[in-house]
């Protein structure tokens, strides 16, 4: 039989309190796509780290190509053919598309001089594989997120790689971008590279992988044939539980009209763009990449200047010119990229929680830790946070309860408006349910919401109406009542089905 590309036998790792990895063996065959999925939380990310060389196990071993092998940085990682595709970007933005690439690694010539020509040349090849629009001069800080990791991807084809990991890599990408990321994996897969593939989008997964394997809390939970299981299943071998991924249905009774928009344009983003959100409605917002619906909300913060239009709030007209108004007005937003906008990974959780308001929770010239650890006490509670305490840093939580620490940091400031920005990208299945459950109880409590997702079942789940919005444009705006798969694929690909039917507002 062929042997494994990649094996990882009984590993265990332990940070202090915590026994992040117990006893778990993985494999990956050459030509081999092997998913591992597991909650946020779950070891996935340990494991990874282990076998890229950033942590060394406690117990266990790892073997390549039936050689066991030690990897103490992830150099010599990537020298035993094991290279690593992160979730978060990891690249230098002042340097080109081929330092970045081949960094570490630049051919020389003699006396240590970089051969420019070479470089270049190599670099221009792989990315002609990826058929990206960039070249290899390019400044990676000028290209954007999405093609930020295309270049990620292309690092990947620079070595004799046994094993490729894909971590989360079609977060930040268009359709178009992932149907070429799937064509470089089956290339990889068809010169006998192993995959092991990390997503939290089970359509990918039942796309592109042979085999799962799933981790729960630190440990081993099995392995199946893709071809011989379905969501369900590993959802529950995941969390040990069935979810309700049912349409909304479940109305409540709504108030008056929070937030109304009327004509707001803002240059080419958007343009003439009208709706409104009562208190108790969750308004969904729906479309492909550069629909618009990132920037709307950035103007509603404050982040974007509107260059037509008005804004009011509980029927009084508003001008909104920076995120402090916003706030000031009870206009929140929770940002699609958590890590970089919404968190300061390396403070503690009560300080992110109660950053906003460090000015109003001073007692003389300190702020009064009391108050802050008391906010902290309240949120964690109300939103079920996991975590030891307030002094846990925030970047060594999972990304579940991360985007509960920046709901929470909003909602402690009692905003009239929470909007929320792709509320579980990069989340497990198991904290995707709890946060769905949230916004849903949150409108329920008399809050008026905006979820703006990529995910069709997302806004189907949580959503009262949904806006369906292309080219800078809303299309058509749906109850829940009324919204089906087909009319709503149509409306944000540009086609109205009935141009002279009015916008849909809640009875």
């Amino acid at each position: 039989m062929t042997a494994p590309a990649l094996r990882l036998e009984n590993i265990v790792k332990t940070f202090p309190g915590v026994r992040a990895l117990d006893g778990v063996s993985f494999e990956v065959m050459p030509g081999e796509v092997h998913a591992l999925m597991g909650e946020n939380g779950a070891g996935k990310s340990t494991l990874m780290k282990v076998l890229g060389g950033i942590y060394q196990p406690d117990e266990g071993r790892i073997v390549v190509e039936e050689k066991p092998v030690t990897m103490r940085t992830p150099m010599e990682a990537k020298a035993q053919g094991i290279v690593f595709i992160h979730q978060e970007l990891s690249l230098a933005t002042e340097l080109t598309v081929a330092e970045n690439i081949y960094l570490g690694e630049l051919p020389r010539r003699r006396f240590g001089l970089v051969d420019w020509q070479t470089l270049y040349a190599r670099t221009d090849a792989i990315l002609k594989k990826l058929k990206v629009g960039f070249d290899a001069r390019t400044i990676v800080g000028s290209l954007s997120i999405a093609n930020q990791q295309m270049v990620e991807i292309a690092r990947a084809l620079t070595v004799d790689a046994k094993a490729v990991i894909f971590d989360e890599p079609t977060a930040s990408l268009t359709d178009a971008e992932k149907s070429v990321l799937f064509d470089v994996i089956a290339d990889l897969r068809g010169s006998g590279v192993g995959i092991i593939y990390i997503s939290h989008r089970m359509e990918e997964i039942f796309k592109i992988t042979d085999r799962i394997s799933v981790l729960r809390d630190g440990s081993y939970r099995g392995t199946v044939n893709t071809a011989e299981t379905d969501e369900d299943a590993i959802t529950q071998l995941m969390i040990g539980r069935s979810l309700d991924l049912s349409r909304n249905t479940v109305h409540h009774e709504l108030g008056d009209v929070a937030l109304e928009v009327r004509g707001l344009s803002c240059g080419k983003l958007f343009q003439d763009v009208s709706f409104s959100v009562r208190k108790g409605e969750v308004l969904g917002f729906y479309g492909l990449v550069g629909a618009g619906r990132t920037e709307i909300a950035e103007a509603l913060f404050g982040l974007r200047n509107p260059s037509g239009g008005e804004i009011l709030l509980n029927g009084e007209v508003v001008r909104i010119s920076s995120p402090h108004d916003a706030i000031a007005k009870g206009i929140s937003l929770v940002p699609e990229d958590r890590k970089g906008q919404g968190l300061v990974l390396g403070m503690n959780c009560r300080d992110n929680m109660t950053l906003p308001q460090v000015d109003d929770l001073k007692a003389g010239p300190f702020v009064a830790e009391g108050a802050e650890v008391a906010i902290f006490d309240q949120y964690r509670d109300r939103l079920d946070i996991r975590t030891p305490g307030w002094r846990q840093t925030v970047g060594n939580l999972s990304g579940g309860n991360q985007q509960k620490i920046v709901i929470g940091k909003w909602l402690s400031m009692h905003p009239e408006v929470l909007i929320v920005d792709e509320p579980t990208r990069g989340i497990d299945v198991g904290s995707k349910s709890e946060i769905h459950k949230l916004i849903r109880e949150l409108a329920a409590q008399g809050y008026a919401v905006i979820v703006i997702s990529s995910e069709m079942p997302e806004v189907l789940h949580v959503s009262d109406r949904i806006v369906a919005m292309y080219s800078g444009r809303i299309m058509r705006t749906f109850t829940s009542e009324e919204v089906t798969e087909d009319n709503l694929i149509q409306a944000i690909s540009g086609i109205r089905a009935d141009r002279d039917a009015p916008v849909a507002e809640p009875a």
